[in-house]
C-alpha cells in the first residue's frame, strides 16, 4: 500500500453537505443542496450516470390525471397504503402522493422528454396496484431519462462530483456524523471527506442474493454504514421479488422485464398455455380486480367501468402466483412462466412502446417478443426496508445523517407499488436536501478524531496484508446461494434459523478474507470490502423475517399464513451492548391521522365522489 499511517497526510476534502450515491435520489438531493447555496459533494461508487435508477423502466407514479381525470393524490395515497398493507409511514405516503406531480413537472422543466397524449400532455400508463393510468413514462426507459435529466441539470449547479469513489465508514464528532472515509477505486488511495451533514442515497441490498435485477453497486453500503454509526433500521424483512425477471439464458437471469409489458396488455401463461392469474385473485382485491378475460380486455381498451387485469395485482401477489405455478409443475421450460405480449399488440406498437424490452430479448436471449412469449420469473428487485428516517426532513436517528431513496424506509410499507420508486427519489431526495440545509445552517465545523480514521484504514488494509485467507468471490457466492435458499420468496422458521447460523459462519470467514495483489484496480479487494456491508444486511433481513410471525406484503411465512392484526407493528433493528449485537425490537406504530385513515380505508366510489374528508387538502 502506498498509504501511510498518518491521518495528516491523507487527501482531505471539505463540503457543507456530502451526498453518497448518485442515482435519482442522490442527484435530486445534491441539486437541492446546491440550490440552497451549500458547497455540495456527490460521491459515485461508479461513474456519474451509472446508477440502478435506470433499471426502473416503466415510469414514475404521480396523480396528474392526464389520462384519467378521476385520479387524485387521495387515490394515489389510498393505493400506496393498500399496496403496502397499511404498514407505510402515513405522513410519507401523504407527502409523496401530494408532491409527486410537481416533481414530475419540475423534471420536465429541467429537460425530461416524456411520451405525450394526443392532447400533448405527459402520457401515463397502467401499472400493478394503481387504480388509474398514473405512470409518467418515456417508453420503457423512464429511469434512464430521469438520470439523464437530473445529471444534465445538476452538472450546471456547481456540484463537486467524486467518481469511482467508495465510502468505507462514516466519521462522527460525538453523536453527530461529520464526514466519511472513502477510497478511490482506481488507485486504492484513501480520502477523508468532511461535511456538516451527510445524505445517504446508496440504494438497496440486492447483491446479497444471486438472482437479482440489481447491479454490482447494490451491496448495502449506506444501510450498513448507518447501522454501524448508530442509526436505527426499519422493517428489513420486506424484500421485493419483482415478478418478471429474465429466466433464460442463464447469463442474464434476473434482469428486469418491466411491469410496463403487463401494463400495456401482456398476459402470464403457464406451460399449458393457460392464463393462470385469474386463479390467484385474493378475496381482498377481488372487488377491484377483473375476474373474467373479457372484462380485463375491456379495461385495457379504455372501458373505465371495467376492472383491471389480474396481471396488474401488486408485485407480491404476482410473484407468489408465479412461484406457485412453477412449484406445481406448470412452469416454463427453464423454470419460470411465459409473458406474452406478441398476441396482444401489433409488432410495431410493441417496438414503439417497449423498445428496451424488444432489444434486450432480441440481443441477449435471441427471442423476438413481437413473435413469441418471454420466459420470466421472480427476481430480487427492491428493498422496502431500510434506514429509519423522519418523514419531513429525512434525517435518521443519528444527528447530521440523512437518507433518501431505496436505502431509506417508511414510504412503501410491506410492498412497493411499481412506479412509486422514481417519484419517491424525486420527492424525498429534495426533502433530504432541504433537511440537510436546515441542519448544516447551525452545525459547527466538523472535527474528526484520528483514531476513527486509522481504525477504518486498518480494517481495509488488513485484507491486503494477510499472507493467506478466504477468497472473497467464493464467500460472496456462498452467501448469495444461502440467502436464495433460506431467505427467498417463501420463508419458514427452520430455514431462517439456518440462515442466521450460516451468516455467523460466513462472518467468521469474512474476518479472514484475503485479496491478492495491490490496491490498484483490485476487484478482489473491492469485493472483500463489500462483504461486511452485505453480511450486515443479510443478518438484518433474516432476523427481522424470523421475528415477524405473519405473512404481509412481500414477506411470506409459510408457517404463519395471512396477516395478523397484532403484527401491524414495526420491526426496528438496533445495535446494542458492548459487543454491538444486532437486536430486533417490535415497536408499536402510532395510529394514522383520522382523515388519512378515512381516505385509505374508503370505498373507491365514495372517494371519487368526494364523500371522504372533502376538506382535507
Amino acid at each position: 500500500m502506498s498509504n501511510g499511517p498518518s491521518v495528516s497526510e491523507l487527501q482531505t476534502i471539505e463540503h457543507d453537505v456530502l451526498v453518497i450515491g448518485a442515482g435519482g435520489a442522490g442527484l435530486r438531493a445534491a441539486i437541492e443542496c446546491s440550490r440552497q447555496g451549500l458547497n455540495t459533494g456527490l460521491v459515485c461508487k461508479s461513474l456519474l450516470g451509472k446508477a440502478h435508477t435506470v433499471m426502473a423502466e416503466g415510469g414514475m407514479a404521480a396523480a396528474m390525471g392526464n389520462v384519467d381525470a378521476r385520479d387524485s393524490w387521495k387515490v394515489h395515497f389510498r393505493d400506496t397504503m393498500r399496496g403496502g398493507k397499511f404498514l407505510n409511514n402515513w405522513r410519507m405516503a401523504e407527502l409523496h402522493a401530494k408532491e409527486a406531480p410537481d416533481r414530475v413537472r419540475e423534471l420536465e422543466e429541467w429537460g425530461a422528454v416524456f411520451d405525450r397524449t394526443k392532447e400533448g400532455l405527459i402520457s401515463q400508463r397502467n401499472f400493478g396496484g394503481h387504480r388509474y393510468p398514473r405512470l409518467a413514462h418515456v417508453g420503457d426507459r423512464t429511469g434512464l431519462e430521469l438520470i439523464r435529466s437530473l445529471q444534465d441539470y445538476g452538472v450546471h449547479q456547481g456540484i463537486h462530483v467524486h467518481m469511482e469513489c467508495t465510502a468505507l465508514d462514516l466519521m462522527k464528532d460525538g453523536d453527530r456524523v461529520c464526514g466519511v472515509l472513502a477510497y478511490w477505486r482506481d488507485t486504492g488511495r484513501f480520502v477523508l471527506m468532511k461535511a456538516k451533514a451527510v445524505i445517504l442515497c446508496t440504494g438497496g441490498v440486492g447483491k446479497a442474493w444471486r438472482i437479482t435485477s440489481n447491479s454490482w453497486e447494490y451491496t448495502a453500503d449506506g444501510l450498513a454504514m448507518a447501522y454501524l454509526a448508530g442509526a436505527e433500521l426499519l422493517d428489513l424483512e420486506f424484500t421485493q421479488f419483482h415478478p418478471t425477471g429474465m429466466v433464460w439464458p442463464p447469463s442474464v437471469r434476473g434482469t428486469l422485464v418491466t411491469e410496463g409489458v403487463r401494463g400495456d396488455g401482456g398476459i402470464l401463461l403457464n406451460k399449458e398455455g393457460k392464463r393462470f392469474m385469474f386463479n390467484y385473485i385474493s378475496p381482498r382485491f377481488a372487488p377491484e380486480t377483473a375476474d373474467t378475460e373479457a372484462e380485463a380486455n375491456r379495461w385495457l381498451q379504455g372501458d373505465k367501468a371495467a376492472r383491471r387485469p389480474p396481471e396488474l395485482l401488486t408485485r407480491d401477489e404476482v410473484a407468489r402466483a408465479i412461484n406457485a405455478e412453477v412449484k406445481a409443475g406448470r412452469g416454463s421450460e427453464h423454470g419460470g412462466v411465459y409473458l406474452d405480449i406478441a398476441s396482444r399488440l401489433p409488432a410495431e406498437t410493441i417496438k414503439k412502446k417497449l423498445p428496451s424490452m424488444y432489444h434486450q430479448f432480441k440481443e441477449l436471449a435471441e427471442v423476438d417478443i413481437t413473435k413469441q412469449p418471454m420466459e420470466v420469473g421472480p427476481t430480487l428487485h427492491y428493498h422496502m426496508g431500510g434506514i429509519l428516517v423522519d418523514a419531513e426532513t429525512q434525517m435518521t436517528t443519528v444527528p447530521g445523517l440523512f437518507a433518501a431513496g431505496e436505502c431509506a424506509a417508511g414510504l412503501h410499507g410491506a410492498n412497493r407499488l411499481g412506479g412509486n420508486s422514481l417519484s419517491d427519489l424525486l420527492v424525498f431526495g429534495r426533502r433530504a436536501g432541504l433537511g440537510a440545509k436546515e441542519f448544516a445552517a447551525s452545525a459547527p465545523a466538523p472535527k474528526i478524531d484520528d483514531a476513527q480514521v486509522l481504525a477504518s484504514m486498518r480494517r481495509a488494509t488488513d485484507i491486503l496484508n494477510r499472507d493467506t485467507g478466504t477468497n472473497p468471490f467464493v464467500l460472496q457466492e456462498q452467501m448469495q446461494d444461502m440467502m436464495g435458499k433460506n431467505v427467498g420468496i417463501i420463508r419458514t422458521k427452520s430455514e431462517l434459523e439456518t440462515a442466521v447460523s450460516e451468516i455467523d459462519k460466513l462472518r467468521s470467514e469474512a474476518d479472514k478474507v484475503k485479496a491478492h495483489s495491490t490496491s490498484q484496480y483490485n476487484a478482489g479487494w473491492h469485493t472483500a470490502l463489500d462483504l461486511r456491508n452485505l453480511l450486515v444486511a443479510a443478518e438484518g433481513v433474516t432476523r427481522a423475517a424470523l421475528t415477524r410471525e405473519e405473512s404481509r406484503g412481500a414477506h411470506t411465512r409459510e408457517d404463519f399464513p395471512g396477516e395478523r392484526e397484532e403484527w401491524l407493528k414495526y420491526n426496528v433493528i438496533v445495535k446494542r451492548g458492548a459487543g454491538g449485537e444486532m437486536v430486533v425490537e417490535k415497536r408499536e406504530r402510532k395510529p394514522g391521522p383520522g382523515p388519512l385513515v378515512a381516505i385509505a380505508q374508503s370505498k373507491i366510489e365514495d372517494l371519487e365522489a368526494g364523500k371522504v374528508e372533502p376538506d382535507y387538502k
